[in-house]
Protein backbone atom coordinates (compact mmCIF):
# COMPACT_ATOMS: atom_id res chain seq x y z
CA UNK A 1 0.00 0.00 0.00
CA UNK A 2 1.35 4.02 -0.20
CA UNK A 3 2.28 5.94 2.21
CA UNK A 4 0.16 7.74 2.76
CA UNK A 5 1.37 11.70 3.75
CA UNK A 6 -0.97 14.89 4.64
CA UNK A 7 1.11 17.78 4.39
CA UNK A 8 0.11 21.18 5.31
CA UNK A 9 -1.14 23.34 2.37
CA UNK A 10 0.26 26.72 3.11
CA UNK A 11 3.08 25.81 5.72
CA UNK A 12 4.27 22.64 3.94
CA UNK A 13 6.59 20.34 6.40
CA UNK A 14 10.05 20.59 5.55
CA UNK A 15 10.58 16.83 6.95
CA UNK A 16 7.47 15.21 5.07
CA UNK A 17 8.21 16.98 1.51
CA UNK A 18 11.51 15.22 1.94
CA UNK A 19 10.89 12.08 2.32
CA UNK A 20 8.29 12.25 -0.51
CA UNK A 21 11.10 13.34 -2.74
CA UNK A 22 13.03 10.76 -1.16
CA UNK A 23 10.90 8.40 -2.79
CA UNK A 24 10.76 10.15 -6.73
CA UNK A 25 14.70 10.00 -6.26
CA UNK A 26 14.63 6.33 -5.80
CA UNK A 27 12.25 5.80 -8.71
CA UNK A 28 9.08 5.37 -7.10
CA UNK A 29 5.69 7.04 -8.19
CA UNK A 30 3.77 9.60 -6.13
CA UNK A 31 0.03 11.07 -6.46
CA UNK A 32 -0.21 14.85 -5.16
CA UNK A 33 -2.61 18.14 -5.31
CA UNK A 34 -1.94 20.88 -7.86
CA UNK A 35 -4.04 23.65 -8.70
CA UNK A 36 -6.17 21.43 -11.28
CA UNK A 37 -6.93 18.73 -9.70
CA UNK A 38 -4.46 15.06 -8.70
CA UNK A 39 -1.26 14.45 -10.41
CA UNK A 40 0.55 11.38 -10.73
CA UNK A 41 4.40 11.78 -11.07
CA UNK A 42 8.06 10.67 -11.48
CA UNK A 43 11.44 11.40 -11.87
CA UNK A 44 12.81 12.55 -15.44
CA UNK A 45 14.24 9.51 -17.00
CA UNK A 46 12.38 6.69 -15.45
CA UNK A 47 11.27 4.98 -17.72
CA UNK A 48 9.10 2.68 -14.90
CA UNK A 49 8.09 4.98 -13.68
CA UNK A 50 6.22 6.34 -16.84
CA UNK A 51 5.24 2.87 -17.69
CA UNK A 52 3.89 2.29 -14.23
CA UNK A 53 1.71 5.93 -14.73
CA UNK A 54 0.82 4.69 -18.52
CA UNK A 55 -0.82 1.76 -16.84
CA UNK A 56 -2.41 3.58 -14.04
CA UNK A 57 -4.50 5.77 -16.65
CA UNK A 58 -4.42 3.19 -19.23
CA UNK A 59 -3.13 5.50 -21.89
CA UNK A 60 -0.62 4.19 -24.63
CA UNK A 61 2.85 5.17 -25.23
CA UNK A 62 1.54 8.19 -27.77
CA UNK A 63 0.21 10.09 -23.98
CA UNK A 64 1.84 13.47 -23.91
CA UNK A 65 3.21 14.16 -20.12
CA UNK A 66 4.04 16.96 -18.89
CA UNK A 67 6.99 18.55 -16.75
CA UNK A 68 6.41 20.41 -14.01
CA UNK A 69 8.94 23.09 -13.12
CA UNK A 70 9.25 25.44 -10.21
CA UNK A 71 9.84 28.43 -11.86
CA UNK A 72 10.62 29.90 -15.16
CA UNK A 73 14.49 29.81 -15.06
CA UNK A 74 14.31 25.97 -14.41
CA UNK A 75 11.14 25.40 -17.76
CA UNK A 76 13.59 27.68 -19.79
CA UNK A 77 16.65 24.86 -19.16
CA UNK A 78 14.04 22.29 -21.23
CA UNK A 79 12.33 24.14 -23.59
CA UNK A 80 12.47 26.46 -26.18
CA UNK A 81 10.56 30.09 -25.67
CA UNK A 82 10.90 33.04 -28.19
CA UNK A 83 10.14 36.64 -26.85
CA UNK A 84 6.76 36.86 -28.03
CA UNK A 85 5.77 33.58 -26.39
CA UNK A 86 7.83 34.59 -23.24
CA UNK A 87 5.62 36.95 -22.17
CA UNK A 88 2.73 35.35 -22.71
CA UNK A 89 3.87 32.53 -20.17
CA UNK A 90 5.26 34.68 -17.61
CA UNK A 91 1.62 36.33 -18.21
CA UNK A 92 -0.28 33.27 -17.21
CA UNK A 93 2.06 31.45 -14.66
CA UNK A 94 1.96 30.31 -12.17
CA UNK A 95 -1.68 29.17 -13.27
CA UNK A 96 -3.50 26.06 -14.21
CA UNK A 97 -1.98 26.25 -17.82
CA UNK A 98 0.23 23.80 -19.97
CA UNK A 99 1.99 25.07 -22.87
CA UNK A 100 3.64 22.17 -25.62
CA UNK A 101 6.62 23.57 -26.56
CA UNK A 102 10.15 22.72 -28.84
CA UNK A 103 11.92 20.96 -26.29
CA UNK A 104 16.13 21.35 -25.58
CA UNK A 105 18.46 18.26 -25.21
CA UNK A 106 18.14 18.47 -21.80
CA UNK A 107 14.53 16.43 -22.21
CA UNK A 108 14.78 12.72 -22.08
CA UNK A 109 13.93 11.45 -25.21
CA UNK A 110 11.24 9.05 -23.69
CA UNK A 111 9.21 12.05 -22.68
CA UNK A 112 9.07 14.14 -26.26
CA UNK A 113 6.44 13.56 -29.16
CA UNK A 114 8.34 11.47 -30.71
CA UNK A 115 7.58 13.24 -34.54
CA UNK A 116 7.49 16.93 -33.06
CA UNK A 117 10.51 17.15 -30.32
CA UNK A 118 7.88 18.92 -28.11
CA UNK A 119 6.88 18.73 -24.84
CA UNK A 120 4.31 19.86 -22.30
CA UNK A 121 5.72 22.29 -19.33
CA UNK A 122 3.79 24.29 -16.18
CA UNK A 123 4.36 25.95 -13.34
CA UNK A 124 1.67 25.34 -10.75
CA UNK A 125 0.33 27.81 -8.20
CA UNK A 126 0.42 25.06 -5.34
CA UNK A 127 2.58 25.66 -2.54
CA UNK A 128 2.67 21.93 -1.69
CA UNK A 129 3.92 20.81 -5.65
CA UNK A 130 6.24 24.13 -5.30
CA UNK A 131 7.82 22.81 -2.23
CA UNK A 132 8.39 19.57 -4.03
CA UNK A 133 10.26 20.74 -6.54
CA UNK A 134 12.03 23.25 -5.02
CA UNK A 135 13.53 19.94 -2.72
CA UNK A 136 14.10 18.06 -5.99
CA UNK A 137 15.91 20.74 -7.78
CA UNK A 138 14.47 19.44 -11.12
CA UNK A 139 11.15 19.29 -12.96
CA UNK A 140 8.75 16.13 -11.93
CA UNK A 141 7.34 14.08 -15.16
CA UNK A 142 3.54 14.13 -14.62
CA UNK A 143 0.44 13.64 -15.69
CA UNK A 144 -3.44 14.60 -14.47
CA UNK A 145 -4.44 12.07 -12.07
CA UNK A 146 -7.72 11.27 -14.54
CA UNK A 147 -8.99 7.51 -14.52
CA UNK A 148 -9.84 5.55 -17.74
CA UNK A 149 -13.88 6.50 -18.43
CA UNK A 150 -13.45 9.99 -16.59
CA UNK A 151 -12.88 13.35 -17.60
CA UNK A 152 -11.81 15.25 -14.44
CA UNK A 153 -8.98 14.85 -12.37
CA UNK A 154 -9.87 12.82 -8.74
CA UNK A 155 -9.80 15.59 -6.55
CA UNK A 156 -9.63 14.40 -2.74
CA UNK A 157 -6.53 12.45 -1.40
CA UNK A 158 -8.53 10.05 0.46
CA UNK A 159 -10.18 8.85 -3.10
CA UNK A 160 -6.77 8.25 -4.47
CA UNK A 161 -5.26 6.45 -1.71
CA UNK A 162 -8.77 4.79 -1.62
CA UNK A 163 -9.03 3.29 -4.91
CA UNK A 164 -5.17 3.66 -6.39
CA UNK A 165 -3.08 3.10 -3.15
CA UNK A 166 -2.30 -0.47 -4.20
CA UNK A 167 -0.42 0.40 -7.41
CA UNK A 168 1.14 4.09 -6.06
CA UNK A 169 3.77 4.52 -3.59
CA UNK A 170 2.94 7.48 -1.95
CA UNK A 171 -0.45 9.24 -1.86
CA UNK A 172 0.18 13.16 -0.96
CA UNK A 173 -3.10 14.83 0.85
CA UNK A 174 -3.91 18.29 0.47
CA UNK A 175 -6.74 20.80 -1.21
CA UNK A 176 -6.47 21.00 -4.67
CA UNK A 177 -8.12 23.10 -7.88
CA UNK A 178 -11.53 21.55 -8.38
CA UNK A 179 -11.81 23.11 -11.82
CA UNK A 180 -11.01 20.46 -13.96
CA UNK A 181 -7.57 19.92 -16.26
CA UNK A 182 -5.42 22.64 -17.29
CA UNK A 183 -5.96 24.33 -20.19
CA UNK A 184 -3.57 23.59 -22.98
CA UNK A 185 -2.16 25.96 -25.45
CA UNK A 186 0.46 24.81 -27.74
CA UNK A 187 3.15 27.51 -28.82
CA UNK A 188 3.77 25.01 -31.61
CA UNK A 189 0.84 25.06 -33.42
CA UNK A 190 -0.09 27.85 -32.58
CA UNK A 191 -3.43 27.28 -30.50
CA UNK A 192 -5.50 26.33 -27.95
CA UNK A 193 -5.79 22.23 -27.03
CA UNK A 194 -7.88 22.43 -24.26
CA UNK A 195 -10.05 24.53 -22.32
CA UNK A 196 -9.40 23.56 -18.85
CA UNK A 197 -9.15 25.41 -15.65
CA UNK A 198 -7.09 28.14 -17.08
CA UNK A 199 -9.00 31.55 -18.41
CA UNK A 200 -7.76 31.46 -21.89
CA UNK A 201 -10.29 34.54 -23.14
CA UNK A 202 -8.16 37.41 -24.74
CA UNK A 203 -5.49 35.10 -25.42
CA UNK A 204 -4.01 35.83 -28.87
CA UNK A 205 -1.55 33.11 -30.28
Amino acid sequence: MAHYVEIHPIDPQPRLIEKAIDHVRAGEVIAFPTDSGYAIGCSLGNKEGLERIQAIRHVGDKHHFTMLCHNFAQLGKFVIVDNSDFRLVKSLTPGPYTFILKATKEVPRMTLNPKKNTVGVRLPDHKIVQALLAELGEPILSSSLILPGESDPMTEGWEVNDRLGSVLDVVIDGPCGEEGPTSVINLVKRKISRVGAGDVSGITL
